[in-house]
């Protein structure tokens, strides 16, 4: 009990507080618009610069963490995929958007203030890693797909797809503020101490302004559209990707305990909004994206303690 009052409740109480606010229009939807505008092009990228710039590339990229990670979202991909087209007979195009609810995980919004509250600052390394190619590569894989199956019997050629999916994938924020610090970070970070602490208020204020923002956002979303694929998504994130990293990073790579607990509550969380954000680019599933948001993320504050109890 402990753990759901002192770790979780915390991150739940911020996100209520700012659902409760703009349901009782204390904060208009623009507002929140604006709120998360902020956090999502500038204070997170700001956040993910900095961790990326100061970050020990050499301890942090660990291939069974990595592999132990992304064989549980590509699981999950394919599990909502594949049953959306043959148990809920959705069209391909659904199916790829219902697919990424499953593989794109709340990472940031969530994973970074509940791994932190549960474990420290310190304990973030795994986190960093992990997220440092979460968007690039599943945005781009998610885009690849999403093209192909928009564009089958079209005849699109390879290399218009590839500029589409890279001017896509490169010019998001998220992206952005990565690949700055990973040069930074290269160059030995030169920066000086002014920079720095510039970018160390902006980016403090990231998580909590978020998780404020995500409350908000979540006023609009209803619970609605086909129950199947909201529970499979449900099922995929909160249940199956874990467990995967969990089985895999603990006896097949032989994670040790904190990059264990980063690569699992990473695995843990609900899909975020870029779910639905997906869903809304390409007009499709948007219905049963945003009720998944909705649904995994309030199913969370249960599954995350289970997890937090189960780790080490």
């Amino acid at each position: 009990m402990s753990a759901l009052i002192d770790v979780i409740l915390p991150v739940f109480l911020v996100m209520g507080f700012g659902y409760a606010a703009t349901r009782m229009a204390l904060l208009s939807e623009p507002a929140v618009d604006s709120l998360m505008r902020f956090a999502q092009n500038f204070a997170v990228p700001v956040l993910l610069f900095r961790s990326i710039a100061q970050l020990d590339l050499s301890a942090a990229y660990d291939a069974g963490l990595m592999i132990s990670f992304y064989t549980g979202a590509f699981a999950g991909f394919a599990v909502c995929f594949l049953g959306a087209i043959f148990l809920f007979r959705r069209p391909v195009t659904d199916a790829v958007a219902i697919g990424f609810a499953g593989l794109f995980s709340n990472s940031l919004l969530l994973g970074l203030a509940i791994t932190e509250r549960a474990y420290g600052a310190a304990a973030l390394t795994g986190n960093y890693a992990i997220i440092s190619i979460h968007a690039p590569m599943l945005y781009a894989f998610g885009i690849a797909l999403m093209e192909w199956a928009r564009t089958r019997g079209h005849g699109l050629s390879a290399p218009r797809l590839a500029r589409q999916i890279a001017r896509t994938t490169l010019t998001q924020p998220l992206v952005i503020g990565i690949l700055c610090g990973f040069m930074v970070n290269m160059a030995g970070n030169p920066l000086p101490s002014a920079v720095w602490s510039a970018v160390d208020m902006l980016a403090r204020s990231a998580i909590p302004v978020a998780i404020f923002g995500l409350g908000g956002v979540l006023v609009r979303y209803r619970i609605e559209g086909d129950r199947g694929p909201v529970a499979l998504i449900a099922l995929a994130s909160l249940i199956l990707h874990p467990a995967i990293v969990y089985g895999l990073g603990r006896w097949v790579f032989g994670l040790d305990t904190a990059a264990l607990r980063s690569a699992v509550m990473t695995a843990a969380m609900a899909p975020g909004v870029n779910a639905y954000l997906f869903a809304h680019m390409y007009g499709v599933a948007k219905r049963v994206n945003a009720s998944a948001v909705l649904v995994a993320t309030a199913l969370s504050i249960l599954t995350v303690w289970g997890w937090l109890h189960i780790l080490p």
